[in-house]
């Protein structure tokens, strides 16, 4: 008997299908892997963006309060305000402007109080974050004032006259 040999267990042709299974599943888990890298990292910048795009929304909110406050309403000037707000020293800039021209509207019909006027502003505040994220809020703003004896009344609604002429009075 011959003595076996290693060369003699092995078989003769081996087609290598194992090595090249094993370098497909290699090659897929690895494109698998930078896939959710890059998916990762696109999500922590869209993350820092939204981030960024609320502190400007922030420091125009904080534009229109700071307005609030401190403006005057005063019906014949434009006001303006400017700020820093925040850690990351986002900054607005709030006009306030006299609407209607600067004109007082009378008081509504039938109030208790008819001897008041309003004026009416419009507060247009633009904030920016520090890495250039802009959002611009607006905010109407009605000031009761004394009533302007220049202005007219409004004439009364229909129904909301003297007794007698409401719609529920009959006409003969």
């Amino acid at each position: 008997m011959r003595p076996s040999s290693f060369n003699d267990r092995m078989p003769r042709r081996q087609s290598g299908a194992a090595l090249v299974v094993g370098l497909l599943l290699l090659l897929v888990l690895t494109v698998l892997a930078i896939s959710g890298a890059n998916t990762s990292s696109l999500s922590l910048i869209v993350a820092g963006n939204v981030q960024y795009s609320q502190n400007a929304f922030q420091a125009a909110e904080s534009g229109i309060e700071k307005s609030i406050v401190l403006n005057k309403f005063n019906p014949a000037d434009e006001e303006e305000q400017r700020g820093t707000v925040g850690e990351d020293n986002s900054t607005f800039v709030a006009m306030t402007r006299p609407q209607l021209d600067g004109a007082s509207q009378p008081a509504l019909p039938g109030s208790s109080l008819d001897d008041y006027s309003t004026y009416h502003f419009e507060i247009e505040s633009t904030g920016q974050s520090q890495r250039g994220a802009i959002a611009t809020n607006v905010q109407a703003v009605g000031v009761i004032a004394p009533a302007d004896t220049t202005i007219p009344p409004l004439p009364a609604a229909p129904g909301e006259g003297e007794e007698g002429e409401g719609p529920d009075t009959e006409l003969r």
